[in-house]
Parts: structure tokens; sequence; C-alpha cells
């Protein structure tokens, strides 16, 4: 039995083409699963959701398609309230969390344990971002709450700033934290490190999908908005390529420390059916 225990981390998944994306190296029927199988191996997976249904907000149907193809937890951000039906089923999900800093009043929960050993937390930013309960103070209730000792405490931090991100992600590590992985920009960062050896980070993961758009969206409905100021109804972008960005972070289970952090980045082109990275 292996020393360490492996996360697949997946980008915020976009849509109709990212969930298709997901499907294809995921799903043991996929079309790259075989192509993809040693480099995707893990014993963990976590996508981050909230825009995997038409680029906004998570549907029942979509919530259990994600499930479908292995996926362990179901991470989110300030869009998961956009699609409506999510109240129908937020406190029935056994995978899905939303930010937890949202007031305590809100639907779902803001963190879970699987396995009694991985704790995951949602964490809005602050920079940018709608006002929301302090991120840092939340990561030092949890601490004190939760015992974080004994567990591999993975948070998706959700945020816009890098600055504040790096500056979260130094403070996390000295309450226990072994992960921290940005969310929201979809631009995925080459800043990957293990902080103080006790953290594995990076700014932003990416995003999984249409690859010839604007972080995932059209770009006549993306330069329209810019260019006339004027609100603009956003639409997935289609594409014969997909992209798939996502981290694979290593932990020691005796210790929980992380062991190694490793950037995935692949380019799919649908009219290849063996693909390219």
């Amino acid at each position: 039995m292996s020393d360490n225990l492996k996360v697949l981390f997946f980008g915020d998944v976009v849509g109709r083409p990212g969930r298709e994306a997901l499907k294809s190296v995921l799903a043991s029927d996929g079309v790259y699963f075989e192509q993809y199988k040693e480099e995707l191996n893990s014993d963990f997976v976590i996508v981050n959701a909230e825009n995997a249904s038409h680029g906004f907000g998570l549907t029942l149907k979509n919530h259990d398609e994600l499930l479908s193809y292995g996926v362990n937890c179901l991470t989110s951000g300030n869009h998961i309230w956009d699609k409506k039906d999510v109240y129908q089923y937020i406190d029935n999900s056994n995978a899905l969390i939303r930010p937890y800093n949202y007031h305590k009043t809100a639907r779902g929960v803001g963190y879970r344990i699987f396995n009694d050993k991985i704790l995951v937390i949602n964490l809005l930013g602050k920079t940018f971002m709608q006002p929301v309960n302090c991120p840092f103070q939340a990561i030092e209730e949890l601490s004190e709450k939760l015992n974080f000792e004994d567990k591999i405490v993975i948070v998706d931090y959700h945020a816009e700033a890098t600055a504040e991100k790096i500056a979260f992600a130094k403070f996390a590590s000295t309450s226990g934290v072994n992960a921290v992985v940005g969310t929201h920009t979809h631009v995925q960062t080459a800043d990957e490190k293990n902080i103080d050896e006790k953290l594995a980070y990076i700014t932003d993961v990416g995003f999984t999908g249409a690859y010839e758009s604007v972080i995932g969206m059209d770009f006549e409905s993306s330069i329209k908005r810019l260019v006339t100021s004027i609100p603009e109804r956003f639409d997935v972008a289609e594409s014969e390529k997909l992209q798939i960005n996502a981290v694979k972070i290593t932990f020691n289970k005796e210790n929980n420390l992380p062991v190694e952090i490793k950037r995935i980045n692949f380019l799919i082109d649908k009219r290849n059916k063996e693909g390219e990275t």
C-alpha cells in the first residue's frame, strides 16, 4: 500500500465543453481515458463546478453528471446561486460545497470531510469580490472548530487578486492547512510551489472548457460588452479544441504534508481522436 495520497483538482469547468472535456479523460468510457489514465491516476478528485451549467451555476442534472465521472467533491464560488434549482438539492448533496464565508443562514455547507481524512473547504476572497465574511478569520475559526492535525486540509480559495491569494496561503499554512488551490480567474498560473514544506499552492488552477474562447465564453459577446460597456449576455464558447487545467497534489499519509504539486494542462482536439498535449 502506498504511503502517499494523490488528489486531482480540476479548474472551473465551464459549460458543456468543460463537462465534455472532463468526461473524455475521467470517465472509464471517455475518449481519452486510456491515454491519460496513468497521468491522472489519483485517490480523490475535486472539481470546481460553479460554471458547469451554461457558464453560470450548477443544475442538479449537471451535478449528477459530474459525479458519474468519478468526481468526489464539487467546490464552487460566487456563481453557485445562479441556477435557482440549486436550492432544491444543495442541502441533500453529499459532494457539493459552497463558500463557507457566506452568512451562516446560507443554504448548503462550506466544508466537507471525506473518508474521515480529507477536509475540503471553500472560501471566497475579499478583493474585488462581493462582501462576505473575512476568509482569514473564517480559516482561523475552522482550525479551532475542526481538528486539522489528523486531516489533509485542502482549501479552494475563489478570489480575484493574486497578492491576496498568496497572502492567504501563507496565513493558512500556519493554521494547519495543507493545500490552497486558487480558482475564479480561469487562467492557469505557473507558480505552483510548496510553501515552507507545509502547504501546496497555486494562484489559479485555470479552467476546463473551450480553448478558443475568453476564459470559456465566446468572443463575440465578450468583445461586444467590452467595446460598448452595455451589459451583454455571455454565451459559452464552442470550440474544436478543449483545454483541461488541473493540479495533482501528492500528500504523505503519515504526516499529511504535501510531497509534490504538479500542474496539468492538456489540449484536446476533437477532430483528432488521439488528442494532443
